[in-house]
């Protein structure tokens, strides 16, 4: 099994999706709308880990100057899938979830420092903050 089936085949399960078809366009979409916010190493790093399908979405997009908040992440998602928020939310977190099993915990942490408050949920992990 190539490594790209095989993520794919790690979002259908996590998403529960019907077919390789709904897996794949909700992993497109994540990519591309990851790819518009990531920057730097953190991008690159992503990049080497990532299958050369899954590779090419997240490299083709443009970054922005600063990350969109884990709402405006979630939006842009469903304006890609034509769903709603609640079905949109559910394809990110299906999808950085299997992204987040081919990268260490180390590249994950750096990228969750990357992007604003809010978007460890969407990675399947905590969002704990440090106490003053």
């Amino acid at each position: 099994m190539t490594r790209y089936r095989h993520l794919l085949r790690q979002v259908r399960t996590l998403g529960r999706y019907p077919s390789d078809a709904e897996a794949e366009r909700a992993l497109h979409a994540v990519l591309a709308v990851l790819g518009s916010q990531l920057t730097g190493e953190e991008r690159c790093d992503l990049a080497v880990v990532l299958p050369e399908q899954a590779r090419a979405v997240l490299a083709n997009q443009i970054p922005l100057p600063e990350p969109v908040a884990a709402p405006a992440f979630v939006e842009a998602v469903a304006d890609i899938l034509g769903t709603s928020l609640t079905a949109a939310r559910w394809d990110t977190s299906s999808v950085l979830a299997a992204v987040t099993d081919l990268a260490d915990d180390h590249l994950t942490d750096r990228i969750l420092t990357r992007l604003p408050r809010g978007y460890a949920l969407l990675f399947g992990r905590a969002d704990l903050t440090v106490a003053a």
